[in-house]
Order: C-alpha cells, then sequence, then structure tokens
C-alpha cells in the first residue's frame, strides 16, 4: 500500500513538473494585475448578465422539464396578435395637420405673392415664372392696391381651408388645380386661374401632414378589440412542453398565463455561471502564462479586453450574432502575437462563455466558426510574412463558406432551426465578406497593436531581422568587429535552438540585437581592434574596465527602448551576459588587493529566463573558443571543450531559470559542434602561377 501511495504522489509530482512553466514568470506590478482582475470582473459579468434579467424560458430554447396544463384556460396568442397588429399598421396610421409644416406652406405662397407685386410695380415687361397670359396681366396692370389686398386675402383663406383638409404630397397637379378652383370660385376668370396655380404651386409635391403614433395605436386597438383577440383553448392536462423541444411561442404563451415563467433574477444561476466565467478567465490566463511565461500584464488585458467585445457583441446581438464574425479575428491576432495556445485558449473560453442557451442554427455555426479559428490558431504562428497573412484572411472565410454551405445542403440544417429564418446560401456569402473585411482591417491595424501591446508576431520578428535596419547598418560600420561576431553567434544559437526545438525565429533577431551596447565605445571591445594597444590597458584600472563592460549592456538596454524593440528581444541584451565574472579584470584586481568583492565584477543580470536567452549565452561563450581550436582537433575534442563551458556556467548558476534539461543542454552542444565542423571546411589549394616577367 505504502508503495502504491509513493508512486501516486510521484507521478503527480512530475504531472506538477509538466504544468509548471519552463521558465521563470515575468512578476506583475500591483496596478497591472488589479487591471487583469477587473477585466475579469467585467467578462464574468457580462458573461451572467442574462441571468439577472432575462426570464428563464423563452421561445425556441429546449424545455428544461415536462409540464401538463394544470387547468383550463383561454391564453391570448401573442405571437398571432402582433402578427395581426403588423398587418394592421399599414392601414391603421392615423394622419394630423402639422403647424410647423402649415407655417412653412404658406411662406411658400407668399413668396409667390411677392412676385406679383413686383411684376406689377415693374413698368417694362420682363421674364417672369408665373407664365401670365395677355389676360392676366392687363387684369393685374389695371387693380388697385385695395383690390391686390382683397385678392391676396382670398388666396391666403383659400390656401388655409385646403390646409385644414390636409395636403397629401403625392397628390396630381391637376387636382391641386382644380381643388384651388374650386376654393376659389367666386372670384372673376382672371383672378381665378392666377391664383388657382400660385396655389397648386405653393403645395405641389409638399405636405402638411404627420403620423400620430398614440392615435394609431388606439385605433388598432379598437378594430382588435371589435374583431376578437387571437385565442388558445386550452384544456386540463393538455401537454405544454415536453423536456428537450423547443418551446414554441404558443407553448410560451401558456406557460405565462400559468405562471410558469420566471421573470425575477435568479441569484444561484447568475452566481454559478459567474463564478463559472471567472474561472474560466482564469485558467486562459494562466494557459497563456505556462506557454508564454513572459505575458507582460497589457498583453493580458490585450485577451480579456477582446472578450469583453465579444461578449457584449453577443448580449447586443442576441441571435443574430456571428460566431465567425466574433471568434476568428481575434484568435487569429492573438495566436499570431502571443503564440497557438495563448489563441486555442483564448477560443475555448470565448466558445464556453456563451451567455444564450446554444441551439438550433447556432449549433452548427458555432461549431464551424471554432473549427475555423482553431486552423487559424494552429497557422498562424507558421505565418512568416504579412503576405502569408492576406491569403489567410481571403482563405479562412472562404472555407468556412464552403463548409456551411456543404453542411446546409448534407444535412439540411434548415431542420434545426427554432423560430428562426432559415439559412441561404446569399447570408452566408454576406458573412464570409463580414469576416474577411474584419480580417483585412485586422491586418491593417496590427503593426499598432503590435507596437501598442508589446506583442511580437512572426512577420514583425522577419522586419526586425532584417540587416539593412537602421541600428544593424549602424552596428555594421562602427563596429564591425563586434558585427562579425553576431553573425557567428547567429549561426550557432540558430542550430542550438533547432535542435531543442526552440523559437529560432526569436534566437535569430535576438542574436542581432545582443551586442548592439557596444556601440557605446566599439574601441573597448577586442573584436574592434584591429591593431595597436588595447585601450584597457592605457587605462590599468580594471575597475572602470568591468564598468565599461557593464556599459555595453546599459547602453544596449537603452538603444532598445529608444528604437522601440519588443521586449523579448530586448531581453536577450542583458540575459546572454546574466550574471557572469568579468574573470580578468577580477584576475587584475585581486592581484592588486586580494580582498576585492567577487560581486563587483559580475555583470548585474538577470540570468537567463529563458531557453533562447540561455542558448545564446551559450552561444557567446563557445563561439570564440571554437574558432581558436587547432585544424587537427577532432569532434570528440570539440564537443569535451563546449561541454566544460556549459557545465562552467550551470556551476555557476546561471541556468538555473532558463528552463534547459539536461538532455536539452546535451542536444546543444552536438548543435554548436555541428556548426563547428561546418565552420572549419577544407578547401582546395590552387596553385600561384610566378609572375612572368616583360622587357620593354
Amino acid at each position: 500500500m505504502r508503495y502504491v501511495l509513493q508512486r501516486i504522489r510521484g507521478l503527480w509530482r512530475s504531472l506538477l513538473r509538466l504544468e509548471r512553466p519552463r521558465q521563470a514568470l515575468v512578476p506583475w506590478r500591483a496596478g497591472g494585475g488589479s487591471l487583469v482582475l477587473l477585466l475579469c470582473l467585467l467578462v464574468s459579468l457580462l458573461s451572467s448578465w442574462p441571468w439577472l434579467v432575462e426570464p428563464n424560458l423563452r421561445p425556441g430554447m429546449a424545455a428544461p422539464f415536462t409540464v401538463r396544463a394544470p387547468a383550463d384556460a383561454t391564453v391570448i396568442d401573442s405571437t398571432a396578435l402582433e402578427q395581426r397588429r403588423s398587418q394592421m399598421l399599414p392601414r391603421s396610421q392615423i394622419k394630423v395637420v402639422d403647424p410647423e409644416a402649415n407655417a412653412l406652406l404658406q411662406d411658400e405662397l407668399e413668396q409667390r405673392l411677392q412676385n406679383v407685386r413686383q411684376t406689377i410695380a415693374s413698368d417694362q415687361r420682363r421674364p417672369d415664372s408665373l407664365n401670365l397670359s395677355g389676360k392676366e396681366r392687363r387684369w393685374l396692370s389695371g387693380l388697385t392696391p385695395r383690390q391686390l389686398v382683397g385678392w391676396e386675402l382670398s388666396l391666403r383663406k383659400a390656401q388655409l381651408r385646403m390646409l385644414s383638409q390636409g395636403v397629401v404630397a403625392n397628390l396630381s397637379e391637376g387636382q391641386l388645380l382644380e381643388a384651388a378652383s374650386l376654393q376659389l370660385e367666386n372670384l372673376p376668370p382672371p383672378a381665378r386661374s392666377l391664383g388657382s396655380r400660385l396655389l397648386a404651386d405653393s403645395l405641389q409635391g409638399r405636405t402638411n401632414l404627420r403620423s400620430d403614433s398614440f392615435l394609431s395605436q388606439r385605433r388598432i386597438e379598437d378594430l382588435l378589440s371589435s374583431q376578437g383577440l387571437p385565442t388558445i383553448r386550452v384544456r386540463r392536462n393538455d401537454l405544454i412542453t415536453r423536456q428537450g423541444e423547443p418551446i414554441s411561442p404558443q407553448s410560451f404563451d401558456v406557460l405565462e398565463h400559468f405562471d410558469l415563467v420566471n421573470h425575477r433574477p435568479r441569484p444561484l444561476a447568475w452566481l454559478a455561471r459567474f463564478s463559472e466565467a471567472m474561472a474560466a478567465c482564469g485558467v486562459m490566463l494562466l494557459v497563456m502564462r505556462r506557454w508564454r511565461a513572459s505575458l507582460e500584464p497589457r498583453q493580458a488585458l490585450l485577451a480579456l479586453a477582446m472578450l469583453v467585445l465579444v461578449q457584449g457583441f453577443k448580449l447586443w446581438l442576441g441571435n443574430q450574432a456571428s460566431p465567425l464574425a466574433l471568434l476568428l479575428p481575434p484568435t487569429l491576432l492573438l495566436a499570431q502575437g502571443l503564440g497557438t495556445a495563448a489563441g486555442l485558449a483564448w477560443l475555448g473560453v470565448s466558445s464556453m462563455l456563451w451567455p444564450m442557451p446554444v441551439q438550433g442554427l447556432l449549433v452548427p455555426q458555432l461549431g464551424v466558426a471554432a473549427l475555423v479559428a482553431a486552423i487559424a490558431a494552429v497557422l498562424a504562428g507558421r505565418q512568416r510574412n504579412r503576405a502569408q497573412l492576406l491569403q489567410m484572411a481571403l482563405l479562412l472565410p472562404a472555407g468556412a463558406l464552403l463548409l456551411q454551405w456543404l453542411l446546409l445542403q448534407i444535412f439540411g440544417l434548415r431542420a434545426l432551426e427554432a423560430g428562426n429564418a432559415p439559412i441561404s446560401a446569399g447570408d452566408l456569402l454576406q458573412e464570409a465578406l463580414l469576416v474577411a473585411g474584419l480580417l483585412m482591417a485586422g491586418l491593417l491595424l496590427a503593426p499598432l497593436v503590435e507596437s501598442f501591446f508589446g506583442l511580437l508576431t512572426r512577420a514583425r520578428l522577419m522586419e526586425l531581422a532584417d540587416l539593412e535596419r537602421p541600428l544593424l547598418r549602424r552596428l555594421s560600420k562602427e563596429a564591425p568587429g563586434t558585427f562579425e561576431h553576431t553573425l557567428m553567434i547567429c549561426g550557432l544559437a540558430e542550430e542550438g535552438a533547432r535542435a531543442i526545438h526552440a523559437d529560432v525565429d526569436l534566437i535569430r533577431t535576438g542574436a542581432l540585437y545582443h551586442d548592439v551596447g557596444k556601440l557605446h565605445g566599439p574601441q573597448w571591445f577586442i573584436e574592434n581592434q584591429e591593431s595597436g594597444a588595447n585601450p584597457h590597458d592605457e587605462l590599468d584600472d580594471p575597475f572602470a574596465s568591468a564598468a565599461i563592460l557593464q556599459a555595453h549592456v546599459d547602453e544596449g538596454l537603452r538603444l532598445a527602448r529608444r528604437h522601440h524593440l519588443p521586449r523579448p528581444l530586448a531581453d536577450f541584451i542583458p540575459e546572454h551576459q546574466g550574471r557572469l565574472k568579468m574573470g580578468y579584470f577580477l584576475h587584475q584586481a585581486r592581484e592588486r588587493d586580494p580582498s576585492v568583492s567577487e560581486e563587483r565584477f559580475r555583470y548585474r543580470g538577470p540570468a537567463p529566463r529563458s531557453r533562447e536567452t540561455a542558448i545564446l549565452m551559450l552561444a557567446d561563450g563557445c563561439e570564440a573558443a571554437l574558432r581558436s581550436l587547432p585544424p587537427g582537433t577532432s569532434e570528440a575534442e570539440a564537443r569535451a571543450m563546449v561541454r566544460r563551458l556549459v557545465e562552467a556556467r550551470q556551476n555557476d548558476g546561471q541556468l538555473e531559470g532558463s528552463g534547459l534539461s539536461r538532455a536539452e543542454l546535451e542536444l546543444v552542444i552536438r548543435a554548436f559542434v555541428k556548426v563547428w565542423k561546418r565552420m572549419r571546411h577544407r578547401r582546395i589549394p590552387y596553385p600561384i602561377p610566378a609572375r612572368k616577367a616583360f622587357s620593354a
């Protein structure tokens, strides 16, 4: 029994070691952790909101129990009632006269009367918009001022009578002229014809009516009362709902009639859902930190903020929400910037925390969206440039469209609908175009998001590894020896990372920038000293020389901040030296004073906190030693020399937080020797012919 318990404890410890991050976690400050907790609470509140404000049952959801009618009843059919109301609405609109519209139409008439006065006052005949006939012009010229005022007053009264009856915008011009002429029938023919035209012109294409919703609703209610309300007759023991079957609108009305629908908040159900969402957010963050120990609070905030947006859109759009549009773009962005594990963790939490019951057509839609988003998360880490991401932005929606269409045709998803309109091929095409547009917009905004949240996508790594970048060009010109040393280390570090399946792109780019701090004084480093005395010998101060070596780390971090290098790349600058001793200068100092503290001649660190920075430290220490091996050195001797250097770093405690195992260290040693073998390949000596002498 004791043996079994020991075996169980051993397996449990092994499992814990597997689940523990391979490297030390980057600590979070209190402010960042508080913001992360606040967003987790917000996600949980949005996810559990329906359990606070929505009834426990609704039409379309699967019935949680079987119910029979407890008594005879007559229930109003709300669905049929709404349909009847919608049919009555177009022919039951009540129109009323709008005083503001009346004032505008009266102003129109006044402007036309003003034109008439100007025509009378003019002593010459001019073109006008009145189209006066000769008879009307003679009649106007013979009017006295008192007669003109009387005629205008008659027109105003006639317009007021027409406006009080209501004028519609689509009334024909002939009907308006006839109505105006009837209003002015007591005037002589010239006055009546001209006045009718003025009235018709002022009212043509305009209306003074507006809808009155209150009166319209009253009329609809009166019509419904006169026709009788649609009802459902229920007898005792009639089956209302069967467990597992969708609740029809009529069954919901009957349940409400018998007070079987709970509209009050459900605190226990809400608390369970709230706790579930909080736990899901916590698991998501743990998974992200498990696979990315350098995760920063702002990156966790990005994942949670996307979760907040998605949950908000789910609540706002309800059953109209497109799972593909909500799940695919965030998953792709997070998988690019934080890794496949982070993208899949976010996808799993977002799919699980759907705020309403998943049923009907939403089930296959959600399944297709989750499948396509998972494929995107797996492929995102392999995309090495923006062009490949653009192809994904086009191919993923097209693949989702094809898959949904096949499901629609093969399995007849229309049969799964529960009170919703069936999905058509046009709807699927619109959704695919929407998702493609969102992905394209995400690609355009990706550089801004990467910079603000410190994301390091594969495409950005490739861009930063370009040797034509300003900082790398400056390194190649001002410190050519350091630049050549950097390229040699790149080859070693890449092969070491490839041997243990570490991030090759990250270590290549980090290796290019790890020694940029030497730009503050290239001549102080031996690889840049072509000839002449070593300035450290002239300085003759081991403490000052140690400060200069430490300064190349400090200056490198300043350059990284100035050139906006992401944190995972900036970490290579101090961690490739870790807490190593500056042995040469420590020896010089102890020759003068044996009591000198070793701590003053160590780099300030930190020691490597990832496999990639640890491999770079080892490559940096082995590169010069491998190049200095004599031509006859065997592979076993080279491997023994590299192993001694690696063990020295290990015994010094520099690799404790890196997550490298002994087996991985052995693979790295073999990889370094493999690169050394390529570096020392033999060449055929070409004969150089003697120079011939020429005579004049």
